[in-house]
């Protein structure tokens, strides 16, 4: 510790480069040694790494937010009941229509 207090700028600078290469190739050496070892274990079970990468599948798209429908249909009585006319129909729909009302009487 005491020999880096006494580097200037410049020289730590360099040694920091120095550094960062020496853990790069550090790094890559690892991968290597991992991915031969990968492929000597895919080897003795009878595979190739690339047909058990190959095979694994892809996760499903993430669905995207449905979009609000706007409104189609207003309860006469109260029109802040409203219906876009998509899924089950309201109570009030079936009521007005088994008034003799018609679903164009309750169109906005």
């Amino acid at each position: 510790m005491a020999q880096l207090n006494a580097m200037t700028l410049t020289e730590l600078k360099s040694l920091e480069k120095k550094v960062v290469k020496a853990i790069a190739k550090f790094e890559e050496r690892e991968k290597k040694k991992a991915l031969s070892t990968l492929k000597a274990k895919a080897r003795e079970m009878g595979f190739s790494l690339d047909e058990l990468t190959a095979a694994q599948p892809k996760a499903p798209a993430a669905k995207k937010p449905a979009k609000k429908v706007p409104p189609k249909y207003a309860n006469p009585d109260d029109p802040t009941q409203t219906w876009t006319g998509r899924g089950r129909r309201p109570v009030w729909v079936t009521q007005a229509l088994e008034a003799g009302k018609s679903i164009d009487d309750l169109s906005i």
